[in-house]
C-alpha cells in the first residue's frame, strides 16, 4: 500500500480532521500529511544516488546503515499515521486541534512513535483524540509516563477502573484486597504496587476517605446513579477503599476504555447498606442500564 492511502483512504474528513492532521504535520515536520514519507524518501534516494556514483564506494557497513535507517524510519512514519487515522473517529465537532501546543504534539509522537502494537496504539489515538477535544486535558508528564507502559500493564490499569465510581472524582473502590471479585479480574497486591511505581495510582493499606460530603450524596457507577444519605448535615466522611487515581491516572482513566464489572455495583451497594447510608434493596431499585466508560467517568 502506498504511503499516501494511510489517511487519504478515510474518505471526505470532516474540518476537525483535517485540522488535526495539519496540526500534527505542522508540529512533527510534515510526518503525517498526505503525500508522506518525504523523509524516508529522501534518505532511500540519496542511497540510491550515491551507489549510482561510481567514484564513490561504499562500505557494507555503511550501506546496512542506511537501510535500517530507511526501515526504522518508514515504521516510525506508519506507526504515527496509525495512530493519527486511528484518533478520527474520537475528534468531537467542538474540537479544537489548531489550539493543542506544537511542544505537545512533538513530545507526544516522539514517545508513541515506536508504538507498533494495534490496541496500544487505540490508546494513544484516544489521548491525541481527547487533546485536541479539549486542548490541555493531557499533561505532558501523563504522555511521559504513558510511555513506559507496556500492554500487559495497559489492560492491568483499564481492568482496574472497572471498579471506578465517580465519587466527587473516579476512584476505584478497592475495599478488601484478597476479595474475590478483584483476584478473578486480576487486581491484587502485587499489580497495585506495580500500578504505583508506573506513576497512576496511589496505594496505601490504611485506605482513603472522601471528606467534606453533604448529607445527600448522588455516586455513580458507569451511568448507575446510587444516593447516599448522611447521618450528619454536613462534614460527612465516606471510606474508598485503599486506591487513588494520580493526576495522570486520572488522565488515563478517561480514555482507557474500562468497563463496569459485572455484579460489582451490587457488592459495593450491600456494603453500604450495612453502613445504613443506603436503603436496603428490596426498597430501592438500582438503575440498570449502564452508560459509556467516557461517559460515566467525565460526568
Amino acid at each position: 500500500m502506498s504511503d499516501e492511502k494511510n489517511i487519504t483512504l478515510l474518505g471526505d474528513l470532516s474540518e476537525v480532521a483535517k485540522a488535526l492532521i495539519e496540526k500534527v504535520s505542522d508540529a512533527v515536520g510534515g510526518l503525517c500529511k498526505p503525500f508522506q514519507m518525504k523523509r524516508v524518501a529522501e534518505a532511500e534516494a540519496a542511497v540510491k544516488l550515491i551507489e549510482a556514483k561510481s567514484e564513490i564506494k561504499i562500505k557494507d557497513l555503511q550501506r546496512r546503515a542506511a537501510q535500517r535507517f530507511i526501515e526504522e524510519e518508514t515504521k516510525k512514519q506508519l506507526n504515527i499515521e496509525a495512530i493519527t487515522q486511528k484518533a478520527l473517529p474520537h475528534l468531537e465537532d467542538t474540537a479544537a486541534p489548531q489550539n493543542m501546543s506544537d511542544d505537545w504534539i512533538t513530545n507526544f509522537f516522539d514517545k508513541s512513535r515506536i508504538v507498533s502494537d494495534t490496541d496500544m496504539q487505540q490508546l494513544w489515538s484516544r489521548v491525541l483524540a481527547g487533546e485536541a477535544n479539549s486542548p490541555g486535558k493531557f499533561s505532558k508528564k501523563t504522555v511521559n509516563l504513558l510511555a513506559d507502559l507496556d500492554k500487559s500493564d495497559a489492560e492491568a490499569f483499564t481492568r482496574l477502573c472497572g471498579f471506578g465510581w465517580r465519587i466527587k472524582s473516579f476512584v476505584p473502590l478497592i475495599f478488601k484486597i484478597d476479595d474475590e471479585i478483584y483476584e478473578r479480574h486480576g487486581i491484587d497486591f502485587n499489580i497495585l504496587v506495580h500500578l504505583e511505581s508506573l506513576g497512576f495510582i496511589r496505594f496505601e493499606r490504611v485506605g482513603f476517605r472522601q471528606v467534606d460530603l453533604p448529607k445527600n450524596v448522588t455516586v455513580n457507577y458507569y451511568g448507575r446513579p446510587v444516593n447516599i444519605i448522611f447521618h450528619l448535615d454536613e462534614g460527612n466522611e465516606l471510606f474508598i477503599g485503599h486506591v487513588r487515581l494520580t493526576r495522570a491516572g486520572e488522565q488515563l482513566a478517561s480514555v482507557c476504555g474500562s468497563g463496569p464489572v459485572e455484579g460489582f455495583i451490587d457488592l459495593v451497594y450491600d456494603r453500604w447498606v450495612d453502613k445504613s447510608l443506603v436503603p436496603k434493596r428490596e426498597n430501592v431499585q438500582i438503575a440498570s442500564k449502564a452508560a459509556t466508560p467516557e461517559s460515566s467517568q467525565m460526568n
